[in-house]
């Protein structure tokens, strides 16, 4: 009787454990990280008797979690690269706001001002007409300047995203810790803490989505949590912390540390493959930093060509005067490394400067200044990874490089920003209209006794080699080209009499043609045609308040490509990009961007439900498969049960027996 009685108590509590880990998965069915247990059960050693082994029952041997070790990483893995893919496209969103289309863009605004300029043409002494050009530029200037705020706001929104994503990760590896400390407690009672397991994976992958993780299991049951490449965050019960601290050339900038001790070491943000904060960094470190070349680019080249054709003219003052800079360019930022050596009061001993040259060369990029052992250095393009080798007083790229107060010490670095502040510190600074000189220094008139058609359509200063001292300048038309009949030979007297000589041709303006010898300073363009004997003289302007011709030149600025050009090897310099070119190539660059990031959210956010999906088909619960095993052991149970009270009734029956 004992033996039956043994059997039906073992095989109840047995189908009892079975029913409650059923139930246990029925109530987490919906609960994430949850993974799906079991109850292992073994048969009894039999006892041995004259008639054989008889059987003892059943054992409970523990309770198993279904897990799939792979199956896990790839899940948090690709749910660390779907974050990150999410982050940077939407971050990139934010930005292609700042690159506006159609009349809110920057290209509009630039061609309004320029536009503005033909009713100065038109009016030049009209003060209304000059005020309305003002008005222009200062909205030109207010668009670029509140371009570059945008992209200031963003970076100060990637630091404080990174400060509260770090104070997360934090707290998740400490938790991990703890997890690790009480797993490695339960480590001799022969049985796994499957909620505890369960607890710290969903840690790991709650981690996972903020910065790439591997795992590394020890001995004692404890995982190692590495980042970056292979730097440790937590190591058993014990869990390091990570800072956002300043870059360290631009404080404005972040970086991601680890901190071990009193040591913190800078994460490489290359190393960092995925998690929302990888993509911040990569967002920071790449995508917005060209954003701002780019708008810097063409603010600085477009406000230095303003400015420069200003200058070239005369304004309305009394007596006229060279005209005033109508916008304000920043100077090139240098940026010297924390690293660098520095003297007694903190100041650094070393020093780069960097001014411009020529802001239609500027390209958009930072460039990276190191120096050697050797006494050389090297400027790095940061935008093509381009190096060169520069020296005090070089000019690349359309600025120059001066090292002062000296020249950097072996392994010192500077980070150069020719046109990082251009677009922020954009604005308008002349407010006197009587300051755009829309006059020419020189005025062209034609003989009345000429035979020709040949009339004036513009003269205007092209550079500054332009020097009035020269007038007045005749210019006499002689015998046609023998090269080309079409064409006219002129003869060109200045007021010293140097005599220049060229050859006149339909749309080929005068006095810039350096092939010919002739490089005067300006540009004298005509219609018509002109006969043998005809003339035209240059004197220096008297009355600037009817004089447009420098006004003129203000509207081939908007035709002009002088955006970017590069002096090639050979010394050669390749055409640039007009200002509407120029901006639609930064539109089109940024637009690719949030394109291929959208793409490839999209991607990875379907490869993470995949991979999610096939964890869960192997430790989630399934509630069907569950209803039936419940079915299962609640008949079970009920057999054991039915045992049970077979074993008492014989018992009772025995008694009653015995009591005869």
């Amino acid at each position: 009787m004992a033996g039956l009685l043994t059997l039906g108590a073992r095989a109840m509590f047995a189908n009892q454990a079975a029913l409650q880990t059923i139930g246990q998965n029925i109530a987490n069915a919906n609960t994430a990280g949850y993974s799906r247990q079991s109850v292992v059960l073994t048969t009894s050693p039999g006892q041995f008797t004259g008639a054989g082994f008889f059987g003892k029952g059943v054992d409970v041997e523990t309770v198993v979690r279904s897990h799939n070790e792979f199956l896990t990483k790839e899940a948090v893995s690709a749910k660390s690269t779907a974050s990150a893919d999410a982050t940077r496209a939407e971050q990139l969103s934010r930005m292609e706001k700042i690159f506006a289309t159609g009349t809110d863009g920057l290209g509009y605004a630039a061609s309004q001002f320029l536009n503005a300029m033909v009713d100065v043409t038109s009016r030049p002494n009209d003060p209304s007409a000059r005020q309305v050009a003002l008005g222009r530029a200062s909205e030109l200037a207010t668009r670029f300047s509140n371009a570059g705020q945008q992209v200031t706001d963003l970076q100060a929104g990637v630091v404080s995203d990174l400060k509260a994503s770090v104070t997360v990760v934090n707290q998740l590896a400490q938790q991990i810790a703890n997890a690790n400390d009480q797993i490695a407690k339960t480590r001799g009672s022969g049985h796994t803490p499957n909620d505890l397991l369960d607890q710290r994976e969903k840690l790991i992958s709650q981690m996972g989505e903020y910065i790439a993780v591997t795992t590394v299991p020890a001995d004692d049951g404890t995982v190692g949590v590495f980042i970056g490449g292979g730097q440790r965050l937590v190591l058993g019960n014990q869990a390091s912390a990570l800072q956002v601290t300043a870059d360290a050339y631009d404080p404005q900038r972040a970086v991601l540390s680890l901190k071990e001790g009193n040591i913190n070491r800078a994460l490489d943000e290359s190393v960092l493959t995925g998690g929302s904060m990888s993509a911040l960094l990569s967002f920071q470190n790449h995508d917005l930093q060209d954003a701002r070349n780019m708008l810097g680019q063409l603010a600085a080249a477009i406000g230095t060509r303003v400015n420069d054709q200003n200058a070239l003219g005369l304004d309305l003052s009394n007596p006229p005067g060279q005209g005033a800079a109508i916008f304000n360019v920043a100077t090139p930022r240098t940026l010297p490394a924390a690293t660098n050596a520095r003297d007694a009061n903190g100041a650094f001993v070393s020093g780069v400067q960097a001014s411009i040259v020529d802001a239609g060369q500027l390209q958009a990029s930072s460039y990276m200044l190191t120096s050697d052992s050797a006494g050389s250095y090297q400027l790095t393009r940061l935008s093509d990874g381009l190096v060169r080798s520069v020296n005090d007083g070089d000019t690349i790229d359309g600025f120059q490089v001066s090292f002062t107060p000296s020249a950097p010490a072996a392994g010192e670095s500077f980070l150069i920003e020719p046109v990082g502040a251009a677009a922020t510190e954009m604005r308008r600074v002349l407010d006197n209209p009587n300051g755009i000189a829309a006059a020419s220094p020189l005025t062209a008139s034609t003989l009345a006794t000429n035979n020709g058609t040949l009339t004036i359509d513009s003269i205007y200063a092209v550079n500054r080699t332009m020097d009035t001292a020269n007038a007045p300048i005749s210019i006499e038309f002689g015998d046609p080209d023998p090269a080309n009949s079409a064409n006219v030979q002129y003869t060109l007297t200045l007021a010293d009499g140097t005599v220049m000589n060229g050859i006149w041709s339909a749309g080929k303006p005068i006095g810039n043609d350096p092939a010919a010898g002739i490089d005067l300073g300006f540009e004298l363009r005509t219609n018509g045609v002109p006969r043998k004997g005809d003339k035209l003289t240059l004197d220096k302007t008297t009355y600037t308040a009817t004089n447009n011709g420098n006004a003129k030149a203000f509207l081939n600025i908007q035709t002009e490509a002088f955006i970017g050009r590069q002096v090639l090897t050979d010394g050669s310099i390749t055409a640039g990009s007009t200002i509407s070119d120029a901006y639609a190539a930064s539109m089109s660059e940024v637009g690719a961007r949030v394109q291929s990031a959208t793409y490839l959210s999209g991607v990875s956010t379907t490869v993470a439900t995949n991979a999610e999906a096939n964890r869960a088909g192997q430790a989630g619960v399934n509630l069907d498969e569950e209803a039936s095993r419940l079915m299962q052991f609640q008949q079970s149970y009920q057999a054991a049960a039915k045992v049970l009270q077979t074993a008492q009734t014989l018992f009772d029956e025995l008694m009653r027996i015995a009591a005869r």
